[in-house]
């Protein structure tokens, strides 16, 4: 298996033992400090009493066990994050996954959601506390206009897969864990100027700090295709990357460098109940440590073209409908490769017509193209 897919594959499995060791070492850094830490963490108050209004209406877990964590990446422009846009005071998911961790702890999936689909949002409320109405909109409404309970409503009503937990992450966290490790390697085939990103980059290997690997990250327009598709698959790579830096370096062991690491990912989290604390972190992530990299999976939704317009999206039938049932029902996802016929989807497929995204592929190394770069391939141990 090419070096390159390793990395991809294992990424998940390194992030879980990265943050079990996180938890562990937090725990010698002295009580105080430990509190300070878990204190970081902010739970969703709002969302919980508003999913405790429709609990009626959500699905149920039908296979005990598993475990369904929605991940969402926030771009809140409140606060130190609005040099990022003028709406001051919302947000918008600009990276949803949902991940399937099977109840062996056996397998997992990593379904991306992108924030082009169009999809059917329920009527929610805001965080004014008006209520929106139900409407047909591209996914990434939902966030912005009815927050952390409206999008995990939106995604039950999509997938019929419960959701056990969410978890948000936003712009600043992400800038500071990147910093607190002491920047990220990446090679660019070709400068970078994306002024919507805020990033502006020459060629070549170089080490980004947090402000740089954030607009790396969030660039569209200027890398790639321009698809969600391509910058979902740079950011799978370059959280490989991030954990690749802490794993092989002396971070997770050297107590000036943990902290800094420690503080800044807990405050960048807002999370339910049931992950608000670093123990609870801990018991998340601990089952997923023994899972074999071939069996951890990252796809992209079944999709295509939205038939109104060619720039959005809509789930493709009935492939995404199998997807989902596998998932409710903790089955195994097949992916096999095959060729594609969405212009906007990953180029593979399972025979049931799961596309899997480019994340597990042997990827090029984070920054390339297509069309060749003289960039090293990463050399990842396993």
């Amino acid at each position: 298996m090419p070096p390159g897919r390793r990395g991809r594959r294992h990424w998940l499995r390194w992030g879980a033992a990265g943050v079990s060791v996180l938890v562990l070492a937090a725990g010698g850094v002295g009580w105080g400090l430990y509190s300070k830490l878990n204190h970081n963490i902010s739970q969703d108050e709002r969302a919980a009493a508003e999913l405790r209004r429709y609990e009626r209406e959500r699905p149920d877990n039908v296979a005990k066990g598993a475990q369904n964590v929605l991940l969402i990446g926030s771009d809140s422009r409140a606060g130190e994050n609005g040099e990022y846009g003028r709406d001051v005071g919302t947000q918008r998911s600009d990276t949803t996954i949902l991940l399937h961790v099977s109840a062996k702890r056996d397998r997992a999936t990593a379904v991306s959601l992108p924030r082009d689909l169009m999809v059917a949002i329920p009527g929610c409320r805001g965080p004014g506390g008006g209520r929106t109405g139900e409407r047909f909109a591209q996914f990434n409404w939902a966030f912005e206009n009815g927050g952390t309970a409206c999008t995990v409503r939106t995604v039950e009503k999509l997938t019929n897969v419960r959701v056990d937990h969410y978890m948000v992450v936003d712009f600043e966290g992400f800038k500071k864990m990147v910093d607190a490790v002491g920047g990220v390697r990446v090679c660019l085939p070709q400068p970078i100027d994306d002024r919507e990103a805020h990033v502006r980059l020459g060629s070549g290997t170089q080490n980004l700090d947090g402000e740089q690997a954030l607009g790396y990250v969030r660039a569209r327009k200027s890398l790639g295709n321009g698809s969600d598709t391509d910058r979902m698959d740079r950011q799978q790579r370059f959280l490989a990357s991030l954990v690749a830096k802490m794993r092989g370096g002396d971070v997770l062991f050297n107590p000036a460098k943990l902290y800094p690491v420690l503080d800044a990912a807990t405050s960048s989290l807002t999370t339910d109940s049931g992950l608000a604390s670093l123990r609870d972190l801990y018991e998340l992530v601990r089952g997923l440590r023994s899972i074999p990299s071939s069996r951890v999976r990252f796809l992209t939704v079944p999709r295509e073209s939205y038939v109104r317009n060619p720039n959005r999206d809509q789930l493709r039938q009935p492939d995404a409908a199998r997807l989902f049932a596998q998932l409710r029902e903790d089955a195994p996802v097949t992916v096999d490769p095959s060729p594609s016929t969405s212009p906007s989807a990953s180029p593979s497929a399972s025979p049931s017509g799961v596309r899997e995204s480019a994340g597990t592929r042997a990827p090029r190394p984070p920054g390339a193209t297509a069309t060749g770069t003289a960039c090293p391939a990463p050399q990842v141990k396993e």
